[in-house]
C-alpha cells in the first residue's frame, strides 16, 4: 500500500518547533512524510522570505495535504506554485503574530502579522496549541482589519472561526525523582524579554532578604553576548541558594525538573507554557501569571497578577512557610493523551478525503 504524502513546512526551526516536528514524523506512521524546515534566527526574514528560500526546493510531486507552521507564508507559497493550489493546508500556529510582545530593540511592523493572516485565508484548517493562542489570534484579526484605512472586507472572523480547532503540542511527561526537595524553585525558561526574568529576580530578592530558606535551579537558554541583567542580580546576591545554573545535559536537566518542589513563571509571551507543563508532569507546583494561557491549564491558587513580583514572593513564602498545595493535573497536555489526536487528523482516509480539498 502506497502512503499518501503530507509535506510538513516549517519555516523557523527553533526549539519547541523542532521537537514539535520530530515528534510529529516519528509518532504519525501512516503518511509519507516530506520535511522542509529553515533555521530558526533572523525571524523577520524568514516570515516574509520562506517562499524565497523554498522558491527551488519543493518536491515536484503535489502532496495529499501540506502542513505549515504559521511561520509560513502558504499563501505566496501558493501562488508562486501553481500546482499547489488545489493542495488542503493545516496551519498550524505555535504563535500568532498578534499577541506577540515586541521588544525595545525590535522595529514595529504589520507583515509578521498580514503573513499569517494571509495563510489562514489561504488555509483549510487552523489549529491552535492552546484556546488563549486561537482567541488572541482572531481578536488580532479583527483590530488589525480595525485599523485599516478603508477598502475593508467583510466578515473575515466570521470565515476563519469555523475552520479553528485546538490541538496542543505534545508534552512529554517527566518522571518525578525519588526525593522531592519542596524548597527547590525552579527556572527552566529562555532568559530573554519575553520572559520577564526581572520580575522573577524582583521576587527572589524579596524572598531573600526574608530570610526564608530555598534553593535555586536557574535552567534555560541565555543570550549569547550579554548576560541578563536579572540573571547578574540573582548570581550576586544570592549565589549561595544557587544549586544549578545554566543549560545542563538531558539526565541532568530531568533530575532537577524531577525534583523541584516549584515552577515559576514571569512570562509575558505564552502560548502553550511547554516548559512549566514538563516541570508540572513531574510534580512540581507552578507558580504563573493569571493572564496569557496559564488560566485554561491551572486553578487560580497556582496563579497570580501578571508582573507582580511582590504577589509573587507573597505566594512563594506562603508555600515555603505552610508546604506546598496538591500537584496540578496536567495529563491533558501530555503525549498520551494528545497523541491519537494528531495521528486521526493524518489518517490516511482523512489525508486524502477530496471533500477537504
Amino acid at each position: 500500500m502506497t502512503l499518501p504524502t503530507v509535506w510538513l513546512l516549517s519555516a523557523y526551526r527553533a526549539d519547541s518547533h523542532a521537537a514539535w516536528a520530530d515528534w510529529l514524523t516519528a509518532e504519525v506512521t501512516a503518511v509519507d512524510w516530506v520535511v522542509r524546515e529553515l533555521p530558526g534566527r533572523h525571524f523577520r526574514w524568514r516570515i516574509r522570505g520562506n517562499p524565497l528560500s523554498w522558491l527551488d526546493e519543493l518536491p515536484e510531486l503535489v502532496p495529499a495535504r501540506i502542513l505549515a507552521t504559521s511561520m509560513v507564508d502558504i499563501a505566496t507559497l501558493k501562488g508562486l506554485h501553481p500546482r499547489l493550489a488545489r493542495v488542503p493546508v493545516d496551519y498550524y500556529f505555535h504563535e500568532n503574530q498578534f499577541a506577540y510582545p515586541v521588544s525595545a530593540q525590535q522595529v514595529r511592523s504589520v507583515e509578521p502579522q498580514i503573513v499569517q493572516l494571509y495563510g489562514a485565508l489561504a488555509a483549510d484548517r487552523l489549529l491552535f496549541n492552546s484556546v488563549f493562542n486561537r482567541d488572541s489570534f482572531l481578536e488580532g484579526v479583527d483590530e488589525l482589519l480595525r485599523r485599516m484605512p478603508d477598502a475593508v472586507p467583510r466578515g473575515v472572523r466570521r470565515r476563519l472561526a469555523p475552520r479553528c480547532d485546538v490541538l496542543p503540542v505534545p508534552v512529554q511527561a517527566v518522571p518525578p525523582a525519588r526525593e522531592r526537595d519542596p524548597r527547590l524553585i525552579l527556572w527552566n525558561h529562555r532568559w530573554e524579554y519575553d520572559k520577564a526574568p526581572e520580575v522573577f529576580a524582583d521576587a527572589l530578592v524579596r524572598l531573600h532578604d526574608s530570610g526564608r530558606d530555598f534553593r535555586l535551579a536557574l535552567l534555560g537558554r541565555r543570550p549569547p553576548r550579554e548576560t541578563p541583567a536579572a540573571l547578574t542580580r540573582i548570581r550576586e546576591m544570592m549565589p549561595e541558594r544557587i544549586i544549578a545554573d545554566g543549560r545542563v545535559d538531558d539526565a541532568r536537566y530531568r533530575a532537577l525538573v524531577g525534583g523541584a518542589g516549584v515552577v515559576v513563571s514571569s512570562a509575558i509571551h505564552e502560548f502553550q507554557g511547554l516548559s512549566v507543563l514538563e516541570a508540572c508532569s513531574a510534580g512540581a507546583r507552578p507558580l504563573v501569571p493569571d493572564a496569557l494561557c496559564y488560566p485554561e491549564q491551572y486553578p487560580g491558587h497556582y496563579r497570580y497578577p501578571p508582573g507582580d513580583a511582590r504577589a509573587l514572593a507573597d505566594r512563594l513564602a506562603g508555600w515555603l512557610d505552610g508546604g506546598l498545595p496538591e500537584p496540578v493535573d496536567v495529563s491533558a497536555w501530555l503525549a498520551t493523551a494528545v497523541a491519537p489526536r494528531w495521528r486521526s487528523l493524518f489518517s490516511p482516509d482523512v489525508v486524502t478525503d477530496e471533500d477537504l480539498s
